[in-house]
């Protein structure tokens, strides 16, 4: 047996699903992570690093090795964003917020067509199940993480864009649990928005 086993072993079911001990401590510590970057705090980035572990440990025991990959692309990013948000110091109340220029929105955006069209033909070739849905997740996502980074109060409009398309596409494949997450996790992106857009704590 694999030493990772015990991590995918169905320990508790919730709306017909079962869920395993990678799944129950992915979702809290993906729940916190996301509450945390609500608050502007620091903290957000180790939590979302121990989250894109344990995931990436799920998805190697798994054999979804493409998802696994794609989870130390997500920890590099988390790192890199870490080290940013430290030169402002970890004074979360203090920590300014910056707005995207119009040059910056056309760029990720083309960014973000040119990564999904890739990892659509990639994933088209791995017979994925829903292989443009993924690959534009995908695509938004790295958009929206490489924003998070730079203190872009815009990234917030990325991560709502994520979730919408995420939602139906986690129903249609049977998971409703998934779906549901998502749904919390658009209304803390529309709390985020809100929080960072307030005038005492931005800055154009």
């Amino acid at each position: 047996m694999s030493l990772l086993a015990p991590l995918i072993a169905p320990v508790a079911t919730v709306l017909g699903m079962p869920l395993s001990i990678g799944d129950l401590a992915g979702l809290a510590t993906g729940l916190v992570c996301v509450w945390l970057t609500t608050r502007s705090h620091i903290a957000n980035f180790p939590l979302g690093i121990v989250n894109c572990v344990i995931l990436g440990l799920v998805y190697v025991e798994l054999r979804l090795f493409s998802d696994a990959g794609l989870q130390i692309v997500f920890i590099t990013m988390g790192l890199i964003g870490w080290r940013a948000w430290l030169r402002h110091g970890s004074d979360a109340a203090h920590l300014p917020v910056f707005r995207s220029s119009g040059r910056e929105w056309l760029l990720l955006a083309l960014s973000a067509a040119l990564v999904t069209l890739l990892l659509w033909q990639l994933m088209l070739w791995a017979k994925g199940s829903a292989p443009l849905m993924d690959a534009l997740i995908t695509a938004l996502s790295l958009c929206a993480q490489w924003l998070l980074n730079q203190r872009r109060r815009d990234s917030w409009l990325w991560w709502i864009a994520v979730d919408v398309v995420s939602i139906p596409l986690y129903f249609s494949r049977g998971l409703p649990l998934i779906a549901i997450l998502y749904t919390v996790f658009l209304l803390l992106c529309i709390r985020g928005w809100f929080a960072w857009n307030r005038p005492a704590g931005a800055t154009a």
